[in-house]
């Protein structure tokens, strides 16, 4: 199973209509209408920061593109755009190896983000497209924080036809964890889904208690089985690259849920994640639905902002 091959380009796309609008006018305009001046260089550089890219990621961009210009004695705004995907794409030339490719049954996705983040949304999207891939799913509910969290797992486990694993509201999410994993192999499962409560920044008592959960998780699974997704709210902009900086504080994402890409004109800040982070982005939101879902492609997503 290769779930990261499941791609869904026209989503993609969609999700990044309010991106490409304000970027691409601002791109399309500068890079047919001046001269690579020192002028243009600024210009550059404060296009790519409204885009939400950020100060640090968008000067590195700016430089690299100056310099390659330079190197390779570009002079026309056109050839310098093809020059600015193929530094986009380095960026995006992470690892982005497959979830499932090799795990040991079952595969265990760990669920983080702080409140708010679509976290709960984000886990049904994911398990629509896992069990459209005929992968068997058993969700946990595992954020005992918030009564309403385990009714909304739960609902979203009858709607779409999956077990859920929950305890009482209260109850030690590390046990729901436990009692989660033991499930997934005593019913032959292929992946289960563990949500955690939404943390926030800040919070190193909550922090701690996700790190806990992380190494129960990692202590009853083979280890290169557990993934732990960081769900980020595509509309947060640069605040949402802070929370991930302090999430990896204490654990280690493998890779980055993006959501709510949709509805956002921000969607630089996946830029300036795989830029300062060196998280691969996995999946990417791109509405309301369950199967409002794609697999993120650095390719498509470039084209899709600047294209």
């Amino acid at each position: 199973m290769n779930i990261l091959k499941k791609r869904n380009p026209a989503k993609l796309r969609e999700s990044l209509e309010k991106t490409r609008v304000s970027l691409l006018g601002q791109l399309g305009d500068l890079f047919k209408h001046s001269e690579l001046d020192s002028e243009f260089w600024e210009d550059l550089q404060d296009t790519l920061i409204s885009a939400d890219i950020g100060i640090e990621t968008s000067e590195k961009i700016a430089i690299r593109l100056k310099e390659n210009a330079k190197a390779k004695n570009i002079s026309s705004g056109k050839e310098c755009l093809r020059e600015l995907r193929s530094e986009l794409l380095q960026i995006f030339d992470l690892s982005d190896k497959d979830p499932l490719a090799s795990a040991q049954k079952p595969a265990v996705f760990v669920m983080v983000g702080v409140n708010g983040a679509g976290k709960t949304t984000s886990i049904a999207k994911l398990t629509h497209l896992l069990t459209s891939l005929n992968q068997r799913v058993i969700l946990g509910a595992a954020d005992t924080f918030r009564a309403a969290a385990v009714d909304q797992i739960q609902i979203w486990g009858e709607r779409l036809g999956v077990t859920v694993i929950a305890q009482d509201p209260g109850s030690d999410p590390g046990a729901v964890a436990f009692d989660t994993i033991h499930a997934a192999k005593s019913r032959n499962m292929d992946v289960a889904i563990i949500d955690t409560a939404g943390r926030l920044q800040g919070k190193s008592n909550l922090m701690e208690e996700l790190k806990k959960i992380s190494k129960i998780i990692i202590r009853e699974s083979d280890e290169s089985s557990v993934k732990i997704i960081l769900v980020i709210d595509g509309t947060t902009g640069q605040n949402g690259l802070i929370q991930a900086v302090e999430f990896t504080r204490f654990v280690n994402p493998d890779g980055i849920f993006l959501s709510k890409l949709d509805g956002t004109a921000k969607g630089g800040i996946a830029i300036a994640i795989a830029d300062q982070l060196k998280i691969p982005i996995w999946f990417v939101g791109t509405g309301e639905q369950p199967d409002d879902i794609a697999v993120f492609d650095p390719d498509l997503f470039i084209s899709g902002i600047i294209d």
